[in-house]
């Protein structure tokens, strides 16, 4: 090594030293020793830096060394002894520093470190771990703290005095006993302190909390002024859960000296704790200010960025730490999702490997990647890795709790209500486990065991936000599993939660909102037990008859055309077999309707009872009370039966069978999508798939709709991202064409040509807001056929500011009154238009131009339904169910799976015109159809599953 290059070794070794940088002069260090590899003074210094670190094995290493070239080094048996002190060895230590005193007296060697040593060896004799009284005493176990008589600290040595005159040789004798008296004092006072330094953190560590506070307490109230005892107890407070003490301590320590980055970190650790997380990141960024590539901290704030979901500074942060510290598996556990939330999911995968590389029982490890690739919709490889934890830890709850929503999933609820009930059997008290056993078990049909799991997390204490929701989910959903057990054995037509729950009681379940005093009186259900007594799912439901068989077969095929092939959505066999049976029910139904429109004899020979208009329906026999709209009813009202439908709202449901008028129309667009929104509804019966406007009006008027992000914070949704490309651009081309948008109170704000220019520039969200200045939204074009010439709103594609760094960048469809009635509107024109072109123009006809024209009207009405948006949730399932269902109808049986990547109700909102969407979805889907009326031959879908039990265990029953 060049002097010069050694000098600036040198002179940053000294700073590190002065700012306490251990890893830093470590490093200084190790490359000085690479010359010289013999150097005692290096080697010690080294071992100093370690015993800092709490590294003591390492600095017992380094000592040894030092020895072996040179017996007599002394400070090497001072540091060695200080090393063991940490490893708790009290004993060894005593036996290291008498040797080292014995070498110090036989080789006369200096008179300062002979009195440590002998101070060190009397420190432990006076600190024996056994008191006379045979009591244990508190300083039992010891680990290294500040060493004050290393070698790179601060000479303790005088300065030099100025050249005395020989006339003054009494006063400077005086004055050199008063000195060494001095000296020997100060030596004591602080091989004492740093001996009781050692032990209470020694203390910290053994777990022994109370003792090392009292240790702590001692050597605070003689030096107050001691930042390492100050930082000691704090860390013992943290410990123990007692924060606000912690946080006192290392503030003290920081107002002694701002520049300890020790007290920083260990600050920012008990604010994390505290859940401050900002005060928290605060801190450790101070902290890396002393020490900037401190692997600890760098993973302590990466994965506080983290959790505050600013992904794009925890990666950098956690590359960073594993950049220094390869070995870090808990910096790529969390380096994996952070990289999946920025959109890598490539690099994301591979941290989560090398996380499990590095470790292969790190079960942690494992569940996280398999919570990776389920996110990412690869349900197999999440399967695969979710055993490999129960493998490592059969009692490993979060691994059950993540099967059991994994096998939900797919549809498997049965299987998930055993892998739930298996981590339920470990931890009783695990509030997710407990809700989602009870979500699978309402939707299997098992409602008094679901009311059971509902009503247990509705009495566990909570500690966060998210099991506050949970609570208020589990609030709502009992409610629901009540009333399905109350119509279990009634036909499925009695089962309506639009009609039959109050509008309040919807949105609030929707909003996942605490429950009000407002909604308490429409909770209101049928006694437990007699909901339940006459609500169980009899046995004979799961009797799968030929029938029965024939009809679930043919709507598995039909079902599984729904899937998207797009990361993010699994394959949901439960939802594909609901798919097929209301596809097919939507057929028989439609097909049936086209049928007496084409005989108008038949549509006139109306049973008796039926009446005239074109919305007119034939009661059935059966009335079910309702406790949901206001109350119970009286069974004074038409003998125990209201209807829920009345204006006075007194509850009823009335069941209603098929369908017939006196006029053209015998089922609507509204009844037609209604059969589709049925069988959502029972399939998942905790998703709130309900029509928005039957929420109360207040909430319709507000515009109550639909919210799909892209962007969520810094998150790129992995479900809609991809269509992240196609809506910024028509954000662009809206705003440069309308030259304004419009801001949260919905006023239109006015655009410069400088802002237009700039916004045709912006490639992002962060320069598309940097331009406008304030969250906005404008609304895409859907242009109407029925009306010629008039522009409806679409949705709104809107940009919000979320955090510091994040924004909101989604699509919104809010279901205005005056929106509501341009889409009935339009849906009711496309409706007539394909009941028109098949009844009158291409029922039984081969003509490939009429039957054309009949695929282009379903694509018509698919496109106003997608852009309208009317169910808070399920609109896409519920339109390519529908379209599956109209295309059997007129003959056609869809073959083609959906392609990879095409998501067709994006395809239709950010279309301007059903033109482009036909000319889109068409390419690949009209040449997939099969023309047939195979299916005709099946049995009556409503006839075979009559009562809404019958569904229920037509949905969860797949041994066929």
């Amino acid at each position: 090594m060049a002097a010069s290059d050694a000098s600036l070794t040198q002179h940053e070794l000294a700073q590190a030293y002065i700012a306490k940088e251990w890893s830093k002069a470590i490093k200084l260090l190790t490359s000085l020793l690479v010359q010289l590899p013999d150097s005692v003074e290096l080697l010690c210094n080294r071992a100093f830096c370690h015993n800092k670190l709490e590294l003591h094995k390492h600095a017992i290493k380094d000592c040894e060394k030092a020895l072996k070239v040179n017996s007599a080094a002394f400070q090497a048996y001072i540091h060695k002894g200080h090393a063991l002190v940490g490893l708790g060895k009290d004993q060894d230590a005593l036996q290291v520093w008498k040797k080292g005193y014995e070498t110090a007296v036989a080789n006369a060697g200096s008179v300062e470190l002979l009195l440590e040593l002998h101070m060190l060896m009397m420190s432990i004799h006076k600190d024996s771990p056994m008191t006379k009284s045979g009591k244990e005493n508190n300083a039992d176990i010891a680990v290294p703290a500040v060493n004050k008589s290393a070698s790179c600290s601060p000479p303790k040595t005088p300065p030099r005095q100025p050249m005395r005159s020989e006339e003054q040789p009494k006063a400077s004798s005086r004055r050199d006993k008063d000195y060494q008296s001095f000296k020997t004092k100060r030596t004591t006072h602080v091989i004492s302190l740093d001996l009781r330094l050692s032990r209470g953190i020694g203390m910290v560590n053994n777990g022994k909390y109370e003792q090392a506070v009292s240790i702590f307490d001692q050597v605070v109230r003689d030096s107050p002024d001691s930042v390492e005892a100050l930082i000691g107890r704090g860390t013992a407070y943290a410990f123990q859960r007692n924060l606000d003490a912690a946080i006192s301590d290392f503030s003290k320590a920081l107002e002694i000296n701002p520049e300890t980055g020790e007290a920083w970190k260990r600050r920012g650790q008990a604010k994390a704790a505290l859940g401050a997380n900002a005060e928290a990141i605060s801190d450790l960024s101070k902290a890396l200010e002393f020490e900037p590539k401190s692997p600890d901290v760098l993973h302590e704030r990466g994965t506080l960025l983290y959790r505050s979901k600013d992904y794009e500074a925890a990666v950098n942060d956690l590359q960073e730490c594993v950049a220094v510290d390869a070995s870090n598996k808990l910096a790529y556990n969390y380096l994996g999702p952070a990289l999946l939330a920025t959109g890598y999911h490539t690099e994301g995968i591979d941290a989560h490997y090398k996380a499990v590389e590095i470790d292969p029982d790190f079960k942690e490890g494992w569940t996280q990647l398999a919570q990776t690739f389920s996110e990412l919709g690869k349900t197999d490889k999440a399967l695969e890795c979710l055993q490999k934890a129960l493998l490592i830890d059969d009692k490993y709850v979060n691994a059950y709790r993540l099967l059991g929503s994994l096998r939900q999933g797919l549809g498997d609820h049965r299987g998930s209500v055993k892998e739930l009930t298996s981590g339920l059997q470990i931890d009783s008290d695990n509030m997710e486990c407990k809700y989602l056993r009870g979500s699978c078990r309402h939707a299997l049909g098992e409602y008094a065991d679901a009311v059971k799991d509902y009503e247990g997390v509705l009495d566990m204490e909570v500690d966060s936000i998210e099991k506050c929701v949970l609570q208020y989910l589990a609030f709502y959903q009992r409610v629901i599993a009540l009333y399905t057990a109350s119509r279990a054995n009634y036909p499925f037509s009695c089962f309506d939660i639009d009609q039959d729950l109050h509008p309040l009681l919807k949105e609030a379940w929707c909003k996942r909102v605490r429950p009000s005093s407002e909604i308490f009186p429409y909770c209101c259900q049928p006694p437990v037990k007699e909901s339940l007594r006459s609500g169980r799912v009899r046995g004979q439901d799961f009797v799968i008859s030929r029938a029965k068989r024939s009809l679930l077969e043919a709507a598995d095929q039909i079902g599984v055309r729904m899937q998207y092939n797009c990361q993010g959505f699994p394959r949901n066999r439960r939802q594909h077999r609901m798919a097929g049976l209301a596809a097919l029910e939507i057929a028989q139904k439609v097909l049936n309707t086209w049928k007496a429109m084409r005989d108008p004899l038949a549509a006139q020979e109306k049973p008796s009872g039926v009446k005239s208009g074109k919305r007119a329906r034939r009661r059935d026999s059966v009335g079910v009370i309702s406790h949901n709209r206001g109350g119970v009813c009286s069974s004074s009202n038409r003998g125990g039966v209201c209807s829920s439908s009345s204006s006075n709202g007194d509850g009823f449901c009335g069941c209603y069978e098929d369908k017939s008028t006196s006029g053209r129309l015998i089922l609507n667009w509204h009844d037609v999508y209604s059969i589709a929104v049925k069988w959502r509804q029972i399939s998942e019966p905790c998703d709130p798939v309900v029509w928005v406007d039957k929420l109360s009006e207040k909430e319709f008027k507000a515009g109550f709709g639909s919210h799909t992000p892209m962007v969520l914070g810094q998150a790129r949704v992995v479900r809609y991202y991809p269509n992240f490309p196609r809506a910024f651009a028509i954000l662009k081309d809206m705003i440069i064409s309308k030259r304004c948008v419009y801001d949260a109170s919905n006023g239109p704000v006015l655009l410069s040509k400088l802002q237009l220019q700039a916004i045709e520039a912006a490639e992002s969200c962060n320069q598309m807001y940097e331009v406008i200045g304030e969250d906005f939204w404008v609304v895409t074009p859907c242009h109407s056929v029925a009306s010629g010439g008039k522009v409806l709103d679409g949705t709104r594609l809107t940009l919000q500011k979320m955090g510091e760094n994040g924004f909101d960048f989604s699509i919104r469809t809010p279901g205005t009154p005056p929106r509501w009635a341009d889409f009935d509107h339009e849906l009711s024109a496309a409706w007539e238009n394909l009941c028109d072109t098949f009844c009158w123009e291409a029922s039984g006809s081969t003509d490939a131009k009429l039957l054309g024209k009949v695929q282009n009207c379903i694509l018509k009405l698919t496109y106003y339904w997608y852009n309208f948006m009317p169910l808070a949730r399920g609109t896409a399932a519920v339109g390519y169910i529908t379209l599956l269902g109209l295309f059997l109808a007129v003959g056609m049986e869809i073959t083609a799976s959906i392609p990879e990547g095409v998501q067709v109700d994006w395809e239709a909102i950010l279309s301007p015109n059903v033109s482009l969407f036909t000319e889109a979805i068409s390419k690949w889907l009209y040449p997939s159809i099969k023309l047939t009326n195979a299916w005709q031959s099946l049995p009556d879908v409503s006839s075979t599953f009559p009562t809404t039990g019958s569904v229920v265990a037509a949905l969860s029953s797949y041994d066929i």
